[in-house]
């Protein structure tokens, strides 16, 4: 679930080297805190956060074909 997360996010931003996902456990399901260059953060929040939202969905697709709960986290 992590490369598919890590994946997503460099695709989006300008700076792929600054990406850093952080696992982090919370009540049963896992949390990907994503952290980008501070020049890319519009850019992986989109507009009204529509990124944002869409990188929620897809991740937590992906986790449910794997019977897991998962889902993302910016951090600015």
């Amino acid at each position: 679930m992590q490369q598919l997360v890590e994946y997503l996010v460099q695709a989006i931003v300008d700076e792929p080297e600054a990406v850093h996902i952080t696992p982090v456990e919370r009540g049963g399901m896992t949390v990907y805190q994503i952290e980008v260059a501070q020049s890319d953060l519009g850019k992986v929040i989109g507009r009204h956060g529509r990124t944002a939202d869409a990188l929620r969905i897809v991740v937590g697709a992906a986790a449910k074909t794997r019977n897991v709960r998962a889902t993302v986290d910016i951090i600015s």
